[in-house]
């Protein structure tokens, strides 16, 4: 291709004079044969040129279509192990054309979707709960001890997050990596059973507009936060099985 380009630059280099085109003279313009030749030469230059930056193009659009097709199929293959697939590969989905390379990557944006959905559910309940202590209502002690459970689940997940990011590859296999892949395992299962007590606060189905919309939240944070579990504990599946071969 920059063969074909400076040729190019070549032939529109050359001056040609201006008698050959004038419009005074009396004889009608007939191209000479070798000005017919670098006519055909710059259409052909021109038609190389754009062939060969639609191949590079369509080269470089390969292998990055390659790497999403095998990080959304990565996804949904992990996704099937929890117990919301269609959930898990709703949200995970959208990271396909991102890094996620492995177990702990997708664990990783799996807390951290976790986090944000239950950092807007306090943030919801807490102006609820404001508004309900105010009026005295009736429904505001079962809001306060729903919001203080998904409180400790926020804090719960930061903490999980904040660990597995010390569970490093290059330890390699060590008695400390099981222990940061504990306390991971121990802060996901916490914030999950606080979760679950909260929409338990919200029993059956006839209740208010109010109380059904918190129970959607909050029923969203503790399926995203089981999901979250499921890919973690397939994350540390790989260095649980390695530990047992070891001699």
């Amino acid at each position: 291709m920059r063969q074909a380009l400076s040729s190019l630059l070549y032939i529109l280099s050359i001056r040609i004079h201006p008698s050959q085109f004038s419009i005074l003279n009396s004889k009608p313009f007939t191209p000479s044969p070798m000005a017919k030749l670098r006519l055909f030469l710059v259409f052909f230059f021109l038609f190389v040129f754009y062939v060969n930056i639609g191949t590079v193009e369509s080269s470089m659009a390969r292998p990055r279509h390659s790497r999403q097709a095998r990080a959304r199929n990565f996804i949904d293959v992990s996704c099937q192990t929890t117990r919301y697939p269609a959930l898990c590969i709703k949200y995970l989905a959208r990271y396909a054309n991102s890094s996620i390379r492995n177990e702990q990557q997708l664990a990783q944006v799996a807390l951290t979707i976790s986090l944000y959905k239950a950092r807007h559910t306090r943030s919801y309940m807490l102006k609820v709960a404001e508004e309900l202590e105010s009026i005295k209502a009736k429904e505001y002690p079962a809001v306060r001890d729903c919001l203080e459970q998904i409180e400790d689940s926020v804090n719960q997940l930061g903490q999980s997050i904040r660990e597995l990011r010390r569970c490093s590859p290059e330890t390699g296999i060590t008695d400390d990596i099981f222990w940061h892949i504990d306390n991971v395992d121990t802060w996901i299962s916490a914030a999950l059973t606080d979760a679950s007590n909260c929409v338990d606060e919200f029993p059956g189905r006839r209740m208010s507009k109010l109380k059904a919309t918190i129970k959607v939240k909050v029923t969203n944070v503790a399926q995203l936060t089981s999901n979250a579990l499921a890919l973690f504990h397939r994350y540390a599946a790989r260095y649980r099985s390695a530990a047992n071969k070891k001699p």
